[in-house]
């Protein structure tokens, strides 16, 4: 492919984030840094998601912000920067020397995301812009992301029609006999990213990224992983705790749990649905998969009552666990403390819906809302959907939620 056909291939596929709203985000960061750092000279922003967020482009380089100006200097690739960024000030260099030496002197403190940036990444900051310490933007990065623009919104708006589309409707008509694990939630992310979904999960983890997500049936739902979540699976291996496993295949009476994500555009939804391949015999087990799934749909729908602008976060948490009459034990949530989590720009953003996060809610906030509860011998079943915080309360992007539900 030519250079001319690659960018042309490139701007079919482009839907540029506004300059206006990049500009905006400046100007937010700017403010939020006098407040919590006055008199602060240079932030330099390095990971792949605050670039994105800043300039509207994934490029490998580097983001020199001044209280007076902002440059993205583009080692690699200078020309998909310029072709997919409307960023005011874009410029190339071949190292860090060519910026430092654009600037001249170097600030005393450097502020960096230093939840993300490497030792060798500051060292090598370090060697061309001799600062005397480092400082951190951490905090003010996740107040500014955790409230979303309209702009962002939508973009997580068509990533919930997306995720409501195949998880609710599409699902049921992929779920058969014979199917495995791996099967199902490859199947499942293929119909996702044929209808527009970004094709990747990011995570604030170190190793922050999947693409498929998990499909569990029966007891490997109960599985933990390494990952800070209620649900689980075997994985295909030792060393990738996701997706299935590949050779366990689905059987009659079997709950199938579908923890697949969703994004669209860089922003994310998640989602999961639970169902049961067979007939829910009306015996004790089955009444007892049902009475669990009910309660989760209740915890819910109380979470989500409580999502009012004003309203501190730990208490969608701590009302709701004081209303619970948790029979289950370690079993809800799999020994998890939370109720859900703050999402955006990865799927896993501050705050959690936990004890000990006191900020109050804002209209823009969006969080996935997910109880779920671990059954010995059983699997997992629960609910979760993507919720807005609005002036009138929360509003769901993701769909609705349902009881268990039987697929034959």
């Amino acid at each position: 492919m030519t250079v001319l056909e690659q960018e042309t291939v490139l701007t079919e596929a482009l839907r540029p984030v506004p300059a206006s709203e990049l500009e905006a985000r400046l100007e937010r960061f700017r403010r939020a840094m006098d407040a919590a750092h006055p008199g602060w000279e240079m932030a330099a922003v390095n990971h792949k998601v605050a670039m994105y967020y800043f300039t509207g482009t994934i490029q490998e380089g580097v983001l020199l912000i001044r209280p007076q100006d902002a440059v993205f200097w583009v080692r690699r690739s200078f020309e998909r920067a310029c072709n997919e960024s409307h960023f005011s000030d874009i410029r190339p260099m071949h190292s860090f020397r060519e910026a430092a030496a654009f600037y001249g002197t170097a600030p005393k403190v450097m502020y960096v995301e230093t939840k993300k940036a490497t030792l060798d990444w500051e060292r090598m900051l370090h060697k061309y812009f001799a600062f005397e310490e480092l400082g951190s933007f951490d905090s003010v990065l996740q107040d500014l992301r955790m409230v979303k623009s309209e702009y962002e919104l939508k973009q997580m708006e068509q990533s919930g029609a997306i995720h409501e589309t195949v998880l609710d409707i599409v699902a049921p008509k992929l779920i058969h006999g014979g199917i495995s694990e791996a099967q199902l939630a490859i199947a499942i992310y293929s119909e996702m990213v044929q209808r527009g979904s970004h094709g990747t999960a990011r995570f604030n983890q170190a190793l922050g990224e999947e693409a498929v997500g998990i499909a569990s049936f029966g007891k490997s739902g109960l599985v933990r992983t390494g990952f800070d979540g209620p649900g689980g699976t075997d994985g295909t291996c030792i060393a990738v705790q996701s997706i299935g496993n590949a050779f366990r295949k689905l059987q009659s009476g079997r709950l199938v749990y579908l923890d697949i994500p969703c994004g669209f555009d860089g922003y994310h939804t998640d989602k999961t649905v639970v169902y049961y391949y067979g007939d829910l015999a009306k015996d004790e087990q089955s009444k007892h998969l049902i009475e669990a799934q009910q309660r989760c749909l209740e915890l819910e729908q109380e979470v989500v009552r409580l999502m009012v602008p004003g309203e501190p976060i730990e208490n969608l948490y701590l009302r709701t666990m004081d209303k619970f009459d948790n029979i289950y034990g370690d079993a809800f949530m799999n020994g998890g403390k939370f109720l859900g989590h703050s999402i955006g720009l990865v799927m896993d953003e501050a705050p959690a819906i936990a004890k000990g996060f006191k900020q109050p809610l804002q209209p823009g906030m969006t969080f996935a809302v997910e109880p779920k509860i671990a059954l010995p011998g059983l699997g997992m079943v629960g609910t979760e959907n993507t919720y807005v915080v609005t002036e009138n309360g929360a509003r769901s992007l993701t769909g609705s939620s349902h009881l268990l539900r039987e697929v034959k």
